[in-house]
């Protein structure tokens, strides 16, 4: 207990300190006047203007009012019920939420009655901002976001009196959990000095090289942006075309490679592909000034280059993920438009060109949210990683939020060991330049899908320009690039295309291997519509990952010797993964 006074007084003193410091310069979260914004996210208009369209009909609030206490008053009977030994059925259900899986939550009437009132009142909550009139499409979202938000952060499940699994732990350990917790969450402080930063799996648990990232391969090209790594072939004879995969600098590129039972990476080269990987840099101030178009030129371009040196190949097919996609797309535009074309086959993972339906992550895309965002990026030269990451948890808060509120601090557990929790917590920067260029001219102003809507070093970018076949691999439970969204990119390229739709979410549904849960589903025809396209769709068991194969080797079956990354011209200069996928935003 003194141990844990200690450490409180140090994590508060030094919050206090730091907020002195930030309102003395202006600094992260201050207004020019040097005061602390108090809503940043510009949340308080959004839920004001919702409360006036509300006053404007207070027939409907009272219409919704009147429902949700009749529900009320079932619930209580029903309760009672119960309480005498009589059957009663559930005003309100909750399966498949795995908060309330302790059988608790069912069988005992008290836990039952703050289930059942925790979920009508949630669900009253949602349906009274869904409904409200006259409000615009991006207000509607932010308030109902948020307010999905404070349903969730209120959920019984999160607190002590009201979780039965967490009281009948602590009864057992006589309140040791409670210490226990009470201590890693002031780890979880100090981590993040003085910002909660939530430990989702043991850190210490993995290691590069060794438990993840562990197909083998060799860096054979770098510069500022990204090291590229060419990895060791299995086969004796592979695909003439080399693999380029172009992985997103917002997260770092092992998800492709986590685990050999589900490395895309590994099941490529042991399919004949010489692959080669961009693993981007985490940039910090230095590289504040790097734009969109040095990530085209310092990337993609300058992996071709390489690629070319190392093999003789001028022919490749690529790869790109999420916004290593959109990227790839820019570039084939910009290739197009230069007469380059270098790039035979395209795939576009789970990627955005139209980015009109955005998805959640649009709540955070306004000009009010924006602007703030590029004075903090000035002041430091980039976006910090942890902001980023903890947006995206925002977007599935129970699981990536208050799961391991629960876990952490009420049970006193120690995080389970997971690597995909241990990717998904190694964040990334973003460099201030071409990240404000992305939010602006793609997210809030949605210029990519435009002939000419964006111009990168001074060639306009018409994605109708590109020929190159196109291969779409969207996730249908995606919540960072919605499928619908995804699907637009078939109405924007030129040239054949394909779209394959695969079961779950934006990872799992990608690093699905042959033998995994997840089905997927195909159709030819790519009509203008998404619900049209899935309406004609085929459900099909089992992975993408060999329908992809079929399609990309249907282009070049051509075969050579195995290349060994050893043995080329450029001189190796580290073994796979390199120096960059290493560097910490913490560093």
């Amino acid at each position: 207990m003194a141990t844990i006074a200690e450490r409180s007084q140090r994590i508060v003193s030094d919050w206090l300190r730091r907020q002195a410091a930030t309102r003395a310069e202006g600094g992260a979260g201050a207004g020019q006047d040097g005061r602390v914004e108090l809503d940043p996210l510009n949340i308080g208009g959004a839920f004001l203007e919702m409360t006036a369209r509300l006053m404007a009909n207070p027939a409907a609030l009272m219409q919704a009012q009147i429902g949700f206490w009749q529900d009320y008053m079932t619930l209580w009977q029903n309760t009672a019920r119960r309480m005498m030994g009589m059957e009663s059925e559930p005003v309100i259900d909750a399966a498949g939420d795995r908060r309330f899986k302790d059988e608790a939550w069912h069988d005992n009437e008290v836990f039952d009655f703050i289930k059942q009132s925790y979920l009508l009142s949630a669900r009253f909550v949602q349906d009274v901002v869904r409904q409200v009139d006259g409000l615009d499409q991006r207000t509607a979202q932010k308030v109902d976001f948020y307010s999905r938000q404070f349903v969730d952060a209120m959920s019984p499940s999160n607190f002590l009196l009201t979780n039965p699994e967490v009281l009948r732990r602590t009864a057992e350990t006589g309140g040791e959990n409670l210490l226990k917790g009470l201590n890693n969450m002031l780890g979880d402080l100090e981590r993040g000095r003085g910002k909660l930063s939530i430990k989702m799996t043991d850190m210490e648990a993995f290691r590069f090289g060794e438990n993840i990232a562990v197909t083998p391969g060799k860096v054979v090209y770098q510069n500022e942006l990204m090291q590229l790594i060419q990895y060791t072939p299995t086969t004796a004879k592979v695909l003439r075309r080399p693999l380029l995969i172009g992985p997103p600098w917002i997260n770092k590129f092992y998800i492709l490679d986590l685990r050999p039972k589900n490395s895309f990476v590994r099941w490529a080269v042991s399919q004949g592909h010489t692959v080669f990987v961009i693993s981007w840099v985490n940039p910090d101030e230095r590289l504040a000034e790097k734009g969109f178009d040095d990530y085209m030129h310092q990337g993609y371009l300058a992996a071709l280059d390489a690629i070319e040196r190392i093999t003789g190949e001028r022919e490749v097919n690529a790869i790109g993920y999420c916004l290593g996609g959109t990227l790839l797309a820019c570039t084939l535009a910009y290739m197009a438009a230069k007469g380059d074309d270098r790039i035979k086959a395209a795939t576009f993972f789970v990627t955005m060109m139209d980015f009109e339906q955005a998805g959640e992550l649009a709540v955070f895309i306004d000009e009010e949210q924006l602007t703030a965002l590029e004075e903090k990026m000035q002041r430091r030269g980039y976006l910090e990683g942890a902001e980023m990451a903890t947006t995206f948890n925002m977007l599935r808060a129970n699981d990536l939020i208050w799961s391991f509120v629960v876990n952490n601090y009420l049970m006193g557990n120690e995080p389970f060991p997971f690597d995909l929790l241990y990717w998904n917590a190694d964040s990334t920067r973003m460099p201030a330049r071409m990240h404000s260029f992305y939010l602006r001219q793609m997210y809030q102003q949605n210029r990519l899908r435009e002939q000419g809507g964006i111009t990168l070093s001074d060639v306009p970018i018409d994605l109708g320009r590109v020929r190159t076949p196109a291969y779409f691999l969207s996730t249908r439970e995606d919540h960072i690039a919605p499928w619908r969204s995804t699907y637009r990119g078939t109405q924007l390229l030129g040239g054949p295309k394909r779209f394959v739709l695969a079961a779950s979410g934006h990872i799992a549904g990608v690093v699905n291997p042959p033998g995994g849960k997840y089905s997927h589903w195909i159709n030819t025809d790519l009509p203008s519509s998404a619900d049209e396209w899935l309406a004609g769709a085929t459900e099909m068991s089992g992975s993408w990952w060999p329908d992809w194969h079929r399609w990309v080797t249907g282009f070049n079956k051509d075969e050579v010797p195995a290349r060994d990354p050893a043995a080329g011209p450029l001189p190796v200069i580290e073994d796979a993964p390199g120096s960059y996928v290493r560097v910490k935003s913490t560093d």
